[in-house]
């Protein structure tokens, strides 16, 4: 089966050119389920994500039932963008991809969207048998991966399958690190800055001191933290009563995750703790506490996991050559493998994603398009 390169050109432009940043998809997720339905889908389903997302529209579970007796598996991607995304126009230079303005394109993620689109077409036109496929399209993905986090994970009949959503190509991510999101409150008293700045305790000032003690940036090959908003403070002449912080630490060791973001916890403490009084006019003492949520789980896949061997086979099989690469970032698939889903990370070919200069090529989508089409059909696999 030969990739219809300009239908996959023409379908990739008009998902792009359907604005979808998060928490708006609901136009999108519309267009999908009419190309979905086209296609001879045996079940489309919106769940009711939406409640807790916030978003106009639920996450897609797309289903096609398979003429081979093979395991079930699944492609993810997620409909929404991040922003500038309004009144995205894409620009197509020979083969190249970018946006016509001052906007991002949207191949993050529409890239892989395209490719599904494409791969299913081919196999109703050539009516190829091919296992089970589902295609779950999540919202919000840009904003908290919280589109995954609201998908009730037995609602996905297969237990394994693709995360189309990284940049670069022939490229899968096997490991992404875990995170912890901490919200750190600093309480001190506020004051007149002028006429008795002795009856306050600056919080601002407590907060400075705890940051320049705490860890922060590369902490080894496996872990980072970050200190990324601080916001408090009302004027000038008050003397600062609060401040929040809010900050990261990501890590693909969970003992080491938990060991920096008690070491944060702890340097807050002690830093407030040691706060002394000199004139003893304070009219107060000052407090913090750190809320420590867990942003996404840890992602670990080894080559010999099934759905790895899969992946390797189906590249082989259209001569494809791979690598393999641990990631920074979360994504869907760390939801996913979380909530027992073995979920491996494929790279699309994007460029510059969450930047006006995002580009894509076609033929970068054209080799996923067989890659996908190599997994649904190939009894090796």
């Amino acid at each position: 089966m030969d990739v219809n390169r300009e239908r996959l050109a023409a379908c990739f432009t008009e998902l792009c050119e359907i604005d979808s940043p998060s928490r708006r998809e609901g136009r999108i997720c519309r267009r999908l389920q009419e190309i979905f339905c086209e296609l001879g889908a045996a079940e489309i389903v919106e769940d009711d994500s939406s409640v807790h997302t916030g978003s106009e529209c639920g996450n897609l579970i797309i289903r096609f039932d398979g003429d081979l007796d093979l395991t079930p598996i699944f492609f993810s991607c997620h409909m929404d963008t991040v922003q500038p995304a309004d009144g995205v126009r894409v620009k197509r230079i020979g083969d190249l991809f970018t946006s016509a303005g001052d906007t991002i394109l949207g191949s993050d993620d529409k890239s892989g969207i395209a490719a599904c689109i494409e791969a299913v077409r081919l196999l109703r036109e050539a009516q190829q048998p091919h296992r089970p496929v589902e295609f779950v399209v999540t919202t919000c993905e840009e904003i908290g991966l919280i589109g995954a986090k609201a998908l009730d994970p037995q609602r996905v009949r297969a237990r394994e399958g693709y995360a189309l959503d990284s940049t670069g190509f022939a490229k899968i991510v096997t490991h992404a690190p875990a995170a912890n999101r901490l919200t750190i409150t600093v309480n001190g008293v506020a004051a007149h800055a002028g006429l008795h700045p002795e009856w306050g305790v600056n919080a601002m000032v407590l907060a400075a001191q705890a940051l320049a003690q705490a860890p922060n940036g590369r902490i080894d090959e496996e872990t980072t933290a970050n200190f990324g908003t601080i916001h408090g403070g009302a004027a000038s002449n008050i003397v600062p009563e609060k401040v929040v912080i809010e900050a990261e630490v990501r890590s693909h060791s969970m003992a080491k995750l938990e060991r920096v973001t008690g070491e944060i916890r702890e340097v807050f403490a002690t830093t407030v703790a040691a706060w002394t009084d000199p004139t003893g006019s304070a009219k107060g003492a000052p407090s913090v506490s750190v809320e420590v949520r867990q942003d996404f789980p840890v992602m670990q896949l080894n080559r010999e996991d099934r759905v790895m061997r899969r992946v390797d086979a189906a590249a082989r099989s259209i001569g494809l050559e791979l690598s393999y690469e641990k990631a920074g970032g979360g994504s869907d698939a760390n939801i996913f493998n979380g909530q027992g889903l073995a979920t491996a990370i494929v790279a699309t070919g994007m460029t510059n994603v969450h930047s006006t200069n995002e580009q894509v090529e076609l033929q970068d989508m054209v080799d996923l398009t067989r890659l996908l089409i190599a997994l649904l059909i190939e009894e090796s696999c």
